[in-house]
């Protein structure tokens, strides 16, 4: 797949691109491509400007439409001399879908055949440009950020590391936070050498070499951490069918303040 990103800033992915474990996938021949694209090539006169005040006046400054378009079309030439297949252009955005783990593992699926996302800067973009040329616009959360910038470095992060053979452990993704192996659900805490540290000890379970009982442990610090920290997951597991009666003595006898 391949991710062609329009950004003012380019200069901020380089680092990105080659740090950690997840560069495997952006390497030459890896299953992540990126491609960076100056906003600033695409300006026109001395000053290759990019913005201009709003009309109906207020503070900041908006993103012009011509060079956002012109960037565009040379984007999309680009990718069909390169045989990449056409992908929709997608704009972060506080209006935009939440970007969550379902939305990740559809972008990461093999054959599909990444985006073209667009950072925005100031207060934005010309709104007849996102009219006419955005298909989806994608959220980090309820906040605002200075640019789009930071959004499109998290979404190729969460999608590289899906990618086979980018993790050391190939089945190590599996069991992140909120994917399909957990239900959705929270990961459970972890622990390493020593056995006791400060004066605090590794949970016994996980020292027991008992199969059955770490798996069950781990079910439980997961319902546990899930039902305190985003009970919302809870019931959106429960609803779809996946707690069973083990999962939900526990959750009872936890509310009632008892242990499990």
């Amino acid at each position: 797949m391949r991710f062609d990103i329009v950004t003012l800033f380019p200069e901020l992915f380089a680092p990105f691109l080659e740090s950690g474990v997840t560069r495997r996938a952006f390497e030459v021949g890896g299953p992540v491509q990126v491609r960076l694209w100056n906003l600033r090539d695409f300006a026109q006169g001395n000053y290759r400007r990019v913005d201009d005040r709003p009309f109906g006046g207020g503070p900041g400054m908006v993103l012009m439409p011509e060079p956002l378009a012109r960037g565009l079309a040379a984007v999309r030439a680009e990718r069909a001399a390169a045989g990449a297949p056409p992908a929709p252009v997608v704009l972060f955005s506080p209006v935009g879908e939440r970007i969550a783990h379902p939305l990740i593992e559809r972008e990461a699926a093999t054959g599909q055949p990444g985006a073209i996302l667009l950072c925005g800067r100031y207060e934005g973009l010309d709104q007849r440009v996102i009219d006419q040329e955005v298909d989806q616009q994608w959220s980090l959360g309820d906040f605002v950020l200075s640019g789009g910038e930071i959004a499109a470095l998290a979404v190729l992060d969460a999608v590289a590391r899906l990618q086979p053979g980018v993790l050391n452990d190939a089945g190590s993704y599996q069991e992140d936070s909120f994917s399909p192996a957990l239900d959705g659900l929270l990961d459970c805490p972890h622990y390493t050498r020593p056995e006791v540290w400060e004066g605090r000890a590794v949970p016994a379970e996980l020292l027991s070499g008992h199969h059955a009982r770490i798996e069950r442990w781990r079910r439980e610090q997961s319902l546990l951490a899930t039902a305190r920290q985003r009970p919302e997951l809870i019931a959106a597991a429960r609803a779809a069918g996946k707690l069973n009666k083990a999962d939900e003595h526990f959750l009872m006898h936890m509310t009632a303040g008892k242990p499990g």
